[in-house]
């Protein structure tokens, strides 16, 4: 993780968001922006994409400075939470929720900010899951999928033709691998970093997900509990996750020993697949398999750009923000990261270039997945709870179904106050 004067240092920047808002020395307005760190292997590429962007921004623009911090996927939503608690909100943030603060009336709207061409080239269900009470607040950054990805050569080692297609052939493919001794048969992230997607992928998988057709939280549901009993009882309890405790491995961690040839299955998102590649493995991807078939849909993710009113750059930050989602910066950051793109002429452009054809899996997935109940006051909340506690569920001692019961509870309570 960086911190502000880290990751102002590594820009070439002078301010800090004690002075949030600030006339700038070389300009007349100084925007500050709070981004999420995307590198899978802890290095500076996110902080070389943003340090590029601005500067040519500034080029331009040679009364608009902006200053970027990059904060890591842990803490990156609590960081603005804290700072915009304390008076001392970013003008722009990059981060994973924005209803909390849309509903503290802390945000400008999308259509306060953007042109009209360039908030209609959203793709569709990032639009709506962008909106609170049908006012877009979330502007989506970047999207992805996620599928199961597989070594195909720990996959033939082990005498595995076929990639699972059931989670009971999951199972007995994990126990293939670990009697070749793969270090890591099936890698089940359920550490803080991100627990909150490897949970819903599975409760999807099991046939539910967090909330309703109707939007209410249903994570203790007989079906929720079914999925993470299996997990316990047919995956941990039976020593094919690894030798780190779920509870205890973050999605970085996974991704870089799959990325290692240690790991024999996990859930994936584009970025991995590149990583994978790199490093010569060679890389299967299938759906995650549901209990007797294929779930009824895959799960869908969008990270999301949000701007504050504190400081009343309005103008300022709205032509940035236009700026940043141009094609090419769309295309350049999704392509550089292996993630698909939040726009439509940028999707269509990356589907038709023969660069990007091993994205074509997960470009189809998008139009039909789901995503997270963003648009829910609730959610932030209820997804630190899932971070902190869901790995605790699969614990040789745990319980699903008390973890399960305690998490809904809280969501309910939490969902009854929005």
């Amino acid at each position: 993780m960086l911190g502000v004067t880290a990751a102002v240092a590594a820009l070439g920047l002078t301010a800090t968001l004690a002075g949030c808002g600030a006339t700038g020395a070389k300009g007349d307005v100084t925007l500050t922006l709070v981004a999420a760190d995307y590198d899978l292997v802890g290095g500076d590429s996110t902080e070389k994409y943003w340090a590029g962007l601005t500067a040519a921004y500034e080029a331009k623009h040679p009364g608009v400075d902006i200053d970027v911090r990059i904060e890591s996927w842990d803490d990156v939503d609590r960081v603005v939470a804290e700072l915009a608690d304390a008076g001392r909100a970013p003008d722009i943030a990059q981060i994973g929720a924005y209803a909390d603060h849309a509903a503290r009336d802390r945000l400008y709207t999308a259509d306060e900010l953007l042109s009209v061409p360039v908030q209609a080239n959203f793709l569709g269900p990032l639009i709506s899951a962008g909106e609170m009470k049908r006012v877009q607040y979330g502007m989506p950054f970047v999207a992805s999928t996620r599928l199961l990805f597989y070594n195909k050569r720990l996959f033939a080692d082990a005498g595995i033709a076929e990639a699972p297609t059931t989670w009971d052939e999951l199972a007995a493919a994990a126990r293939k691998l670990k009697r070749e001794k793969v270090p890591y048969p099936f890698a089940l992230p359920l550490g803080p970093e991100e627990a909150q997607a490897e949970t819903m992928m599975w409760l999807l998988a099991g046939g539910n997900g967090y909330t309703d057709d109707g939007g209410r939280y249903v994570i203790d549901s007989d079906a929720n509990v079914s999925t993470f009993r299996w997990l316990k009882d047919e995956l941990v309890d039976k020593g094919l996750t690894g030798p780190v405790a779920p509870g205890k491995l973050n999605r970085k961690a996974a991704f870089a020993a799959f990325s290692r040839g240690e790991v024999g299955m996990l859930n994936g998102h584009p970025s991995l697949m590149k990583e994978a590649a790199k490093q010569g493995v060679d890389v299967g991807m299938v759906p995650l398999p549901g209990r007797d078939q294929e779930p009824r849909a895959s799960m869908g993710v969008a990270d999301w750009i949000m701007a504050f009113k504190q400081n009343g750059h309005r103008k300022e930050i709205g032509e940035f923000l236009n700026f940043v989602f141009d094609d090419a910066n769309v295309l350049k950051f999704a392509g550089e990261n292996g993630l698909l793109p939040s726009t439509v002429s940028a999707s269509v452009a990356m589907g038709s270039d023969p660069e990007h054809a091993a994205l074509a899996p997960f470009l189809r997935a998008l139009p039909n997945s789901r995503l997270y109940p963003v648009g829910k006051t609730s959610w932030a909340q209820v997804s630190e709870q899932v971070k902190k506690n869901i790995g605790r569920a699969v614990d040789p001692a745990g319980s699903p179904d008390a973890v399960l019961s305690t998490i809904g509870r809280e969501a309910t309570t939490a969902e009854d106050a929005e």
